[in-house]
């Protein structure tokens, strides 16, 4: 049997309700279908951004901090949380989780990047589901939206360094659409990108939700660095993370970013 790679990245925006709570009904529905594809014979990276959006949630704020201390404080929190969750929940369903923290210094080199390969590689040799975040608390690149973009840029940083075969990012809407949707009730979705260029680029409208720092534009700069790599992007709705089957099953619920051949 063909094993397939997979990094699946789920966003603030899938984890929480609108007032920052945990939307524990869906996590447990990510975990149980990851369980689930993983049983039946696919290797599956977790990549989960949340860390500060959980500890808002815990500190019951509704709003993101603007002082970088008391995010990274957060951040701490939070991530502490999240990872007792994922034991939690993926334990439920007889599955091990290992916590890998990156920063982006850890993947500017290739020696740095065979070393998070290795460990990856172990991981899942071991039968263990890696569950990879930034290092929110001793570096502020995501807290101030830059570099790794809250987690859709290292989840396409990822993909490349285990060669994976897609990239399936969930987020709170159904795919890329020609205008914003929330704006324009005419606004069609687009259910395939050969090529991300400039036309595709300026679809992108809008940044994240309250929670979160991503929005469709650090989705497509993901998906444009991913699929220059071989690697196929889906961009699906997580508010029903049982979409993820119809992704391997070779449907497209959101919108697929076709990879390049080189």
């Amino acid at each position: 049997m063909n094993r397939t790679k997979t990094v699946v990245k789920v966003g603030t925006s899938s984890l929480t309700y609108e007032n920052g709570k945990i939307n524990y009904r869906r996590i447990e529905a990510l975990c149980k279908t990851i369980c689930d594809l993983h049983n039946s014979g696919e290797d599956i990276l977790l990549v989960s951004s949340g860390a500060l959006g959980v500890g808002m949630g815990k500190m019951c704020l509704s709003r993101r901090p603007t002082d970088i201390k008391k995010k990274q404080a957060l951040a701490a929190l939070g991530q502490c949380e999240l990872m007792f969750m994922y034991d939690k929940l993926f334990g439920e369903y007889n599955h091990n989780v290992a916590q890998i923290l990156l920063t982006y210094d850890a993947v500017e080199t290739e020696s740095k990047r065979q070393n998070i390969n290795n460990t990856i590689d172990e991981l899942l040799n071991m039968d263990i589901i890696p569950v990879i975040n930034e290092n929110d608390t001793v570096a502020v690149d995501e807290l101030e939206g830059n570099n790794f973009g809250d987690n859709d840029m290292l989840s396409a940083i990822v993909s490349r360094i285990v060669e994976a075969d897609r990239l399936v990012i969930l987020t709170d809407i159904d795919g890329l659409y020609d205008a914003n949707p929330r704006e324009n009730p005419d606004a069609k979705k687009i259910n395939v990108v050969e090529k991300i260029d400039k036309s595709i680029m300026d679809m992108a409208a809008g940044s994240g939700s309250n929670r979160g720092t991503g929005g469709m534009v650090t989705k497509l700069q993901a998906a444009n660095y991913a699929t220059k790599r071989g690697i196929e992007v889906h961009v699906i709705n997580g508010s029903n993370p049982e979409n993820l089957y119809k992704v391997f099953e070779g449907e497209a619920p959101g919108t697929v970013f076709k990879r390049i051949e080189n």
